[in-house]
């Protein structure tokens, strides 16, 4: 006892802390936090005194008050490193934005700008204006709006067209996503009364003609984005469908989800239905993402007949689905980079990262095994690997793109390894990879900054990788 109270006599007061505290940490802090860290550094030396601990030193308590604040103020939404071989990772933040994109976006950020004002007549403007004239050049539409995400684009749609109304959907098109979005509830939650047609895997053009009725207020096309119905399947094309609800007076929504305002077949993929295509099917609204295959931030662009398009602005709900000034400049930015269709794949990140050949992947991962081996340490082997990587976001889910990475696989137990993914989770720029074939794999797909991911392997190291503690 008399130990541990000459102990704590030792220990320097909060009051002489602060006194020594280097001025730019208040500065970059605030004195109260400060203040409350070094008294928290001070009670937990305290109690490991009372534990039989050594006493601290008064720069002990300092460093352990400063990587305190350095926690407690740091952002989880810090950059990371995807390797999971998902190029659109919803968990991760789906699309990288284009250069352009985040130049607008923090000009927007930084200034005033001409939102909702007309420069010309000096009176109140529309902000859809800014993207309006970009879509309709793009997409070959009548007219066109955008909200805050494609689930919205699709909730207003229906809202604005079938509320109290029925709305004709096949059986066979009631996904559900991801973060419990399902068609069905979508459609109650707008307000329609849902008649199925069809079975799950087939549905004919007769189906969708008995349906139709006085109280229909739309037909709905939903475009399986994230999985496919195969062997003894029939669906009616969007084409059939306008055609159908032309004859009867009511209008087709075809939520395309992804969306996609090019060819992608010239990159190397699986050409998925593109805006344009959809409008000239004869669509009366066509909906879709702008952080999925378009490559922007996120939003839902909803674009069609002028007529309705109209109702659609009218609707009281499209005020609280808006997107505002930041993420406006995000999308004219990107949108005006289709206008060079022969610079895209260079200058937009999502389809750069998907046209990537595999043959360049395949030789940074030469280049990065012994990088890697050498930070991982002994306790695990690291190997060349070929990968296959996918889209992501619901995006052509059976289609897969070549590509080359590593795997890292214990010598001995599997703890090893949840150990390593902690520790690469816990780093400054976090490693995210996958694990398969019991190992780690880490696909080098979305790998564009070789030098700062070499750069994090040293912080892990330093540190070693059974150190899985978070780094602020």
């Amino acid at each position: 006892m008399t130990e541990t109270m000459a102990g704590m006599r030792k220990l320097p007061s909060v009051a002489t802390l602060l006194e020594r505290t280097p001025p730019d940490l208040f500065h970059q802090f605030g004195r109260t936090a400060v203040t409350d860290a070094i008294r928290d550094a001070v009670d937990t030396a305290r109690k490991q005194i009372i534990a039989g601990a050594p006493v601290p030193s008064a720069e002990d308590i300092m460093i352990n008050s400063l990587v305190s604040l350095e926690q407690k103020f740091s952002s989880d939404l810090r950059p990371l490193f995807n390797l999971t071989g998902t190029v659109l990772h919803t968990n991760l933040g789906r699309t990288l934005l284009a250069e352009a994109a985040i130049e607008a976006a923090t000009a927007a950020m930084r200034d005033a700008v001409a939102l909702e004002f007309d420069l010309e007549t000096g009176q109140r403007g529309e902000r859809d204006e800014h993207v309006r004239g970009l879509l309709l050049e793009l997409t070959g539409a009548e007219d066109a709006t955008v909200v805050n995400n494609n689930a919205a684009a699709v909730l207003l749609a229906l809202n604005t067209l079938s509320q109290g109304r029925e709305a004709i959907v096949s059986r066979g098109e009631l996904i559900e996503i991801g973060g419990a979005f399902r068609m069905p509830d979508i459609m109650t939650r707008a307000g329609a009364l849902m008649i199925e047609v069809g079975t799950t895997n087939r549905t004919h053009a007769r189906d969708y003609r008995a349906a139709l009725g006085e109280r229909t207020g739309a037909i709905l096309k939903v475009h399986t984005s994230n999985y496919r119905i195969q062997g003894f399947t029939a669906e009616v094309g969007a084409a059939e469908l306008a055609a159908i609800g032309d004859a009867a007076g009511v209008p087709l929504i075809n939520d395309l989800g992804s969306g996609s305002l090019i060819d992608l077949s010239r990159y190397g993929m699986r050409d998925e239905p593109t805006v344009r295509g959809a409008v000239e099917q004869g669509a009366g609204i066509v909906t879709f993402s702008g952080d999925k295959l378009l490559g922007g931030p996120q939003a839902g662009f909803i674009v069609g007949r002028a007529d309705l398009i109209e109702a659609v602005n009218r609707n009281p709900m499209k005020r609280a689905l808006r997107v505002d000034k930041i993420r406006l400049a995000a999308i004219e930015a990107t949108l005006k980079l289709y206008l060079d269709p022969d610079r895209l794949a260079e200058r937009l990140p999502t389809l750069r990262l998907l046209a990537r050949p595999r043959e360049d992947i395949e030789a940074q991962a030469r280049r990065l095994q012994p990088v890697l081996a050498q930070a991982v340490g002994n306790e695990f082997e690291v190997s060349l690997c070929a990968c296959d990587s996918q889209i992501g976001s619901g995006a052509l889910p059976l289609d897969t793109i070549a590509s080359a990475g590593l795997v890292v696989r214990p010598r001995s137990g599997s703890g090893a390894l949840n150990r390593l993914a902690a520790a690469l989770r816990g780093l400054t720029r976090p490693i995210i990879g996958r694990a398969a074939d019991g190992g780690l794999v880490v696909d080098l797909r979305c790998l564009t900054d070789e030098d700062m991911f070499v750069s994090t392997l040293s912080e892990l190291a330093a540190r070693g990788p059974a150190d899985a503690r978070r780094h602020p």
